[in-house]
């Protein structure tokens, strides 16, 4: 209970930071004036499915269903908190590179496409979605999988809550000074903001920097664009009107 309770004081925690920090910087403050009413709707209804919706899917129904599919398999993994860490920091990430890419397919993109329509780099943004995608990445299935499977989860819990707060910081406009030995460190190996903006840019026709945590995947398969810059445009135009956008998002 005290590593959960840890963990979603680190989200929590890191959200109400960013959106702190947001109210505070003159920027921001323009930015949350100028999201229209559908977009605080939009954004508001992501925040609270990813918050409260979904983790309480993973603790009863999915939780339920490995024990159903897997009953003499619970606690069966008895690895240390180093190891359970990496698999959901580094091995779960790589997952998540290839799950976000297959979104990004034909086949899948209008699912995906809502989050793509925010303009402007926003923590707030950072679940906008049609409120069914979270059934298609593989978070919801494998953390509660090896939460389910592992005797002592405390370092796979560990690296979820970081991966989460990481997720809500490179929605974010927090960016690190270029010019700082944070940055020159930081910036070798983890996705910051300023890599995700990219992801989300209207400038360049092919998407580039899928991963969540790491960019080896993304130097990996040739997909990391890098820039210490911003790009002017980010955010997609969609003919989908509200209903479409949180529940058919198929024009």
């Amino acid at each position: 209970m005290e590593i959960q309770s840890f963990a979603q004081l680190l989200i929590f925690g890191s959200f109400i930071g960013l959106v702190g920090w947001t109210i505070a910087n003159q920027l921001g403050r323009t930015q949350f004036k100028l999201k229209s009413r559908e977009d605080w709707l939009l954004d508001g209804t992501g925040l609270t499915i990813q918050g409260i919706l979904i983790p309480l899917l993973q603790a009863t129904l999915v939780y339920s269903l490995y024990q159903h599919l897997f009953p003499v398999q619970q606690g069966s993994l008895k690895l240390t908190l180093i190891p359970t860490f990496i698999i959901s920091f580094v091995v779960v990430d790589y997952l998540y590179y290839w799950n976000h890419r297959l979104l990004h397919t034909k086949f899948l993109w209008k699912v995906h496409q809502v989050h793509h329509t925010v303009t402007q780099m926003d923590v707030l943004g950072t679940s906008r979605n049609t409120l069914w995608t979270s059934l298609l990445i593989i978070y919801l299935w494998i953390h509660t999988l090896f939460v389910y499977l592992l005797a002592d989860p405390t370092g796979y819990l560990l690296g979820v809550s970081l991966t989460s707060a990481l997720d809500l910081w490179r929605h974010s406009r927090l960016m690190i000074p270029v010019n700082t030995r944070l940055y020159q460190f930081l910036s070798t190996w983890l996705i910051l903001p300023q890599d995700h903006a990219w992801h989300h840019c209207r400038e360049i026709q092919k998407n580039y920097n899928y991963g969540a945590n790491l960019k080896i995947w993304d130097k990996l398969h040739g997909t990391y664009y890098e820039s210490e810059k911003l790009p002017s445009i980010i955010g997609i135009p969609v003919s989908l009107n509200l209903f479409q956008k949180l529940l058919f998002p198929f024009s």
